[in-house]
């Protein structure tokens, strides 16, 4: 039997699993008239903005899988091209389920809230399963159409194109949904909860439908994209680290991570079918014991096929230290951003005393977690590398490190997208003035999705890290192969990454000082689009005269299209600065200085998406401490200036974080695809 077809048949296990998952939602009531007219919006608006996006995105991917097809050759354009589909296919199929399963989410609260966790969960679920399914498809589809196998090794290296077309692909999705996202929400919270004192999703304000939209477009394809980029990319260039060691495993050592990922789909399986309201455990209790069901499954199949496959143990200990690192990871992110933990404490009670000691006591925790968070992606670089016993062997253990933790990425997907279907159905339940009872159970859902989509954000940083190591050794190697170089240990890279050549320390100068570039065109282009939304909602509020009395229905569809239309156009500059940026660097410095710059730009990237997202994680709780009754209350003099500390931390770690991953591997994917033009420069 033909290696491939292992794969390739545990990628298409997922076809039908989708099939089922929409068949077995699609089944539940969605509630009262009301719930479904407002669900309604929320889908139409989703699905009107991802339309348009596509369009969007069609203007850039098609002509440059023309310039890349003259450039480089057929192969990888099409690898580009098929890349930038199926990410797109991910997206799209896993944000459907999302917005057919909240309102029955909501529905099913009415009667049963451990029935609600499994809707809103099985319905992440969809975009976990298409996210895993379509990589290994599209990787197992490229390698049998460009006949990689033992006889033509080097036809590997044509893979890099569906990862650089993941890539762009997730950086329209992930800047785009951010920036819409987080305008509707500054809208909303701005002048419907701050001017107006509104309550959380109050149907009269007008931009509460366009921020449920939000949480789709920015939360679900968004992230959806994120990790659908980062598991294609790290999972080429593992197989192109691979050629290296041939002599030490065979071909094993490239079909290795293909078969991790095919037969590592059962885990998924075994671990989203785990998650059970069992007796009175909480929402996300039973969340962490599907996550545990899907670790303990991957750990009995890494050590399986570590020992089957590659006849190596240290192999399985390498994927165990990645795997294991997920949940050290959670811890540092839970500390930092838990409702109940000291940070978020410390946060609220600075509020007491105003917006401004808010802000600097979250931004001096921001800072403070960067640390620990870069001491855990050290220590499973240093570990994956020493068990291996160091030398050139030792990045191959590093690269199975990061194969390891890569491999819980269906459960954490899932996970992720049951926070923003949660959040919709809470929301859905206040605009449908639903009982208490049933809006009390769903808060306790949508609190769980808070944490969720906080420890996600943290795997996805850390996986991103990791993986655009992976990818700058690939690089290296591919270099090294190009100049014929020959390489005996790792240290003979230290004579052409000299830190005493002015041309690696200006790279790594400019590499480190993107990532603060390409954030301030994001906050910037953030605040233009939230500041017309801001601008709309005030003319609603003083142009429709029953409005506050609930005589009239504000014009939800005119804050979508702001959001919409200024999200598309105010994505594109942000994207070009990490496209050019490397082009530049490999025309006119060179090809090794290049590889310093991607160190530059992974390192400071790594460690202001920390920030983002711990530090605007941190304000969100402290705001959501302070109401629960803390310091006051709501309506209180902390209340009032934690909604602003919010407000000012929501584009930080939902548009400017999660988009730094993106920017890093994408800048790290597109250099090694233009290598072979650079070297003719050069």
């Amino acid at each position: 039997m033909n290696p491939i077809l292992i794969p390739l048949i545990g990628g298409s296990v997922g076809v039908p699993i989708i099939a089922c998952l929409f068949w077995w939602i699609k089944r539940e009531s969605a509630g009262t008239t009301r719930m479904k007219e407002i669900a309604s919006y929320i889908k139409e608006g989703a699905h009107a903005y991802l339309k348009r996006e596509v369009v969007t995105i069609s203007y850039v991917i098609i002509p440059f899988a023309i310039g890349l097809f003259f450039i480089l050759g057929w192969e990888i354009a099409f690898g580009f091209f098929l890349g930038a589909l199926f990410s797109i296919i991910a997206i799209i199929t896993g944000m459907s389920g999302a917005v057919i399963a909240n309102v029955r989410t909501t529905n099913a609260a009415l009667t049963s809230p451990g029935r609600a966790l499994i809707l809103a969960f099985r319905g992440g679920s969809i975009m976990g399963f298409s996210v895993v399914s379509l990589i290994l498809l599209g990787i197992c589809s490229l390698y049998i159409l460009f006949g990689v196998g033992p006889s033509n090794p080097e036809a590997v290296h044509t893979l890099v194109g569906f990862g650089l077309g993941a890539s762009l692909s997730a950086m329209f999705a992930q800047i785009g949904g951010g920036i819409y996202t987080k305008a509707a929400d500054i809208g909303a919270d701005l002048v419907g909860k701050t001017e107006v004192g509104m309550v959380e999703d109050d149907p009269r304000n007008p931009a509460v439908i366009a921020d449920l939209v939000g949480d789709n477009v920015g939360d679900c394809a968004g992230r959806g994209s994120d990790l659908f980029e980062s598991s294609a990319d790290n999972l080429v260039c593992i197989m192109i680290i691979g050629l290296t060691f041939l002599d030490n495993y065979g071909w094993n050592a490239v079909m290795f991570p293909l078969y991790i990922r095919g037969i590592g789909k059962i885990a998924t399986i075994i671990g989203v079918f785990s998650v059970r309201k069992w007796g009175k455990r909480g929402p996300l209790t039973s969340l962490n014991i599907g996550l545990l069901s899907a670790l303990f499954s991957n750990l009995i199949l890494f050590y399986v096929l570590s020992l089957w496959l590659m006849k190596d143990i240290r192999i399985f200990y390498c994927l165990s230290v990645g795997i294991l690192s997920l949940f050290v990871g959670t811890l540092i992110v839970q500390y930092y951003t838990g409702i109940d933990r000291s940070p978020v404490k410390k946060i609220a009670k600075g509020s007491q005393t105003g917006t401004p000691i808010g802000i600097l006591t979250g931004f001096s925790f921001g800072l403070e977690s960067a640390m620990f968070s870069m001491l855990l992606i050290g220590g499973v670089i240093i570990l994956g590398y020493q068990i291996m016993d160091g030398g050139l062997l030792g990045i191959f253990g590093l690269a199975m490190a990061t194969l390891g933790m890569t491999e819980m990425k269906g459960m954490m997907q899932s996970i992720d997208t049951y926070g923003p279907i949660s959040d919709n159905a809470a929301g859905i339940a206040e605009m449908s003035g639903l009982s208490k009872e049933a809006r009390k159970s769903l808060d306790t859902l949508d609190a769980a999705g808070n944490v969720t989509k906080a420890i996600t954000k943290g795997y996805g940083l850390t996986k991103s890290v990791l993986s655009s190591i992976v990818i700058l050794f690939a690089y290296i190697f591919v270099l090294i192969k190009y100049l014929g170089i020959t390489m005996n240990d790792i240290s003979d890279i230290a004579l052409y990454l000299n830190l005493a050549n002015p041309h690696i320390i200006v790279s790594l100068l400019i590499g480190a000082s993107i990532p603060f570039l390409f954030s301030a065109l994001l906050l910037r282009a953030t605040s233009r689009a939230a500041s017309k939304m801001v601008d709309e909602v005030r003319r609603q509020f003083k142009e429709i005269s029953g409005l506050l009395r609930g005589d009239e229905k504000p014009d939800y569809s005119r804050c979508i299209d702001i959001s919409t239309k200024n999200s598309l156009k105010e994505m594109i500059f942000p994207i070009l600065v990490g496209l050019v940026a490397p082009v530049i660097i490999g025309f006119t410095l060179g090809v090794w200085p290049l590889a310093a710059f991607q160190i530059g730009l992974t390192i400071m990237g790594a460690l202001l998406a920390v920030f983002m997202f711990n530090s605007g994680g941190a304000w969100d709780n402290s705001k959501k401490y302070i109401e629960d009754g803390h310091y006051g209350g709501k309506g209180s003099t902390a209340h009032k200036a934690a909604v602003v500390t919010d407000t000012v931390g929501d584009p930080m770690k939902d548009t400017v974080g999660p988009s730094l991953h993106i920017l890093i591997k994408l800048s790290n994917i597109f250099s090694i695809t233009l290598l072979p033009v650079f070297l003719l420069v050069n």
